[in-house]
């Protein structure tokens, strides 16, 4: 069993192409690119999200056992988690538990570009820093 996985998602303006059938809709929802199936991911799920101006998340929602990582790259908008609304730019981090009741949208003059991590609440027992092990051996970059 391969030790890796990779995916050329390719620059953020192409994100959009991305779409996934939401059964709450009957359609299509394009401007999400999800990434568990193409990376064979285990413990997470990973989305590369383009909302364009004037769109956003049309409902509330909450999760059952999956906190949330949102980390947005360009574009402005608003973020709100249980009724707090607050504005989101390129470098902002959100972190939503489960039960945090969200929607967010763009209210900038171009595309809202960010990325969403999803894991088990609890999921995480140490650090990276803690979890991670030296291995004997030199780094070696081809020429």
């Amino acid at each position: 069993m391969a030790t890796f996985s990779h995916y050329a998602a390719g620059a953020p303006d192409g994100w959009d192409r991305g779409s996934f059938f939401h059964p709450r809709f009957g359609r299509d929802v394009r401007g999400k690119l999800f990434l568990r199936e193409r990376l064979e991911l285990s413990g997470m799920e990973v989305s590369l999200n383009r909302v364009e101006q004037g769109q956003g998340m049309p409902f509330l929602h909450r999760h059952r056992k999956h906190e949330e990582l949102y980390l947005f790259l360009s574009g402005s908008g608003e973020f709100q988690v249980d009724g707090e609304c607050f504005p989101v730019s390129a470098g902002s981090a959100v972190r939503v538990s489960p039960e945090g009741v969200r929607a967010w949208r763009n209210t900038g003059a171009g595309p809202l570009v960010f990325v969403v991590v999803q894991a088990a609440a609890g999921g995480v027992d140490a650090g990276s820093i803690d979890d991670g092990e030296r291995v004997a051996g030199e780094v070696r970059w081809p020429v």
